[in-house]
């Protein structure tokens, strides 16, 4: 043992282990640009070096270190370039990578003030920056989790506390068996981790009562059922297919006179209420009672940077409450209150970081350059013989061409060309492509190039020259 920790002490005071990684990592960002943006199956199949059996010993740092870099770095997909448009998946500002590392190397738990004192306080700035950033109630809290999934779940979490409140029922003490009935009104085009977190938190899918939505996945107000204090209504800030965001003021007006908590999924298009530009599609957002948005998507923080927020502090910190002996509260913030882990990554640090460097107006600027890069691409595929069928109102773009077939088709040719990459969907019963422009990265250039390799795909398909 004296051996293993001897060798652990050379390797942190010499630091040749992290100059190796620094500059593979540097190496990486001076190619991403030129790299395919979806590995080759030739170096997909190289994986296989990584499949041996438990190794019996040490591993020599440097070579592994080495093996990670040669065949890693060439089968990771390149989201950190400008032509990746899959899964509404951001990439990394410069500064919160940058910070990133540095808390890497803190390697700080930041579920309590004595575990961390920085990753406490800069929990308590970021709370304070997103509600004026979202122009949330003052009296909103925050819990820094993996990802709006987790976000959502605790938002439900909290709202499921405080309906069972109403009607009578501490969930705490009595469980859900025999606990009054809650009714879920969601959208039918509702993310479906929403259903999962419904799922995890013990209500079952026969208690959701599905509405209608128009052509562009908006919940039709004129189509909720009738609304009491049982209810607990999930509305969307970004439709994950169109981008199209819920009538806020309507639904929560409607709500609030009915005592129903409304939560806003908004992953992606939380982020659109900075710009003035998308006031007419987010007014309302302020009115919900709880919300869930990622960083690491539209804002490009690194992964994992998850928030939820919610106006009822006592009914978050009451469903995600931690019990234990040991644990030594502080009057600062304990980030545990607010969060279903315990134990966790001190996230808000490469978050505050994001919004320092960028600040309000930073912030708009981004999310409006997403915006006039997804309204680029719509036109030219447009120009260019493709049916683009959604509202091009934020960062989403989905389209499809003459039949289902040709879609399909289409969409496996971009994949595999490697000069960008976007994924499919299924829209209004239709097979459609699906953009996602999040990065800030990505510049006109990119979409016109990866405009022309849908072309390409199109002339190959029908026997065109390109």
């Amino acid at each position: 043992m004296k051996q293993l920790q001897q060798a652990l002490f050379k390797q942190q005071k010499s630091k040749a282990l992290l100059k190796q990684a620094q500059q593979a990592a540097f190496n990486y960002i001076d190619n991403v640009a030129k790299q395919r943006v979806f590995p080759e199956k030739q170096s997909i199949q190289q994986l296989v070096i990584f499949e041996e059996p438990l190794p019996e010993a040490s591993s020599e740092p440097t070579l592994l270190l080495e093996l990670l870099d040669t065949v890693g770095s060439i089968n990771t997909v390149a989201q950190t370039g400008g032509r990746y448009f899959g899964f509404v998946n951001g990439n990394a500002l410069p500064v919160t990578l940058a910070a990133k590392w540095l808390s890497d190397i803190w390697d700080q738990n930041a579920a309590l003030h004595l575990m961390s004192p920085i990753a406490s306080k800069l929990e308590s700035v970021c709370e304070n920056w997103l509600k004026q950033l979202f122009n949330l109630p003052e009296q909103t809290v925050a819990g820094f989790v993996s990802g709006t999934s987790i976000a959502t779940l605790s938002g439900l979490a909290a709202a499921r506390f405080r309906q069972l409140k109403k009607l009578g029922w501490d969930v705490n003490q009595q469980g859900l068996f025999s606990a009054p009935k809650i009714r879920l009104i969601l959208g039918s085009q509702i993310h479906g981790t929403v259903v999962k977190a419904i799922g995890l938190l013990g209500f079952g899918q026969d208690a959701i009562e599905w509405v209608d939505c128009d052509d562009q996945g908006r919940i039709i107000v004129d189509a909720l059922p009738q609304l009491d204090a049982s209810c607990i209504l999930v509305l969307q800030a970004g439709n994950v297919n169109s981008g199209a965001f819920d009538d806020f003021t309507q639904v929560c007006r409607l709500a609030k006179e009915a005592e129903a908590w409304v939560h806003i999924d908004g992953a992606f298009g939380l982020w659109a209420k900075a710009s003035t530009i998308f006031a007419k599609r987010t007014q309302g957002l302020e009115l919900g009672n709880s919300w869930s948005v990622d960083a690491h998507k539209t804002l490009n923080t690194p992964y994992d940077c998850g928030v939820v927020l919610c106006r009822d502090s006592e009914a978050l910190t009451s469903a995600l409450h931690q019990q234990g002996s040991y644990i030594q509260f502080s009057k600062q913030r304990d980030g545990l209150m607010y969060t279903p882990e315990m134990s966790k990554r001190a996230r808000a640090i490469e978050l505050w970081a994001a919004i320092k460097y960028l600040g309000r107006s930073g912030v708009a600027e981004l999310v409006e350059q997403l915006h006039i890069h997804a309204k680029l691409f719509a036109k030219l595929l447009t120009d260019n013989g493709f049916y683009v069928v959604n509202e091009v109102v934020f960062n989403q773009v989905i389209l499809k061409c003459e039949t289902e077939k040709l879609t399909q088709q289409i969409l496996a040719l971009v994949q595999q060309s490697g000069e960008c990459w976007c994924g499919g969907s299924r829209w209004q019963e239709q097979q459609v492509i699906r953009i996602s422009v999040c990065s800030w990265a990505t510049t006109e250039q990119d979409v016109i190039h990866s405009v022309k390799s849908f072309v390409a795909a199109k002339n190959q398909v029908l026997g065109k020259p390109s």
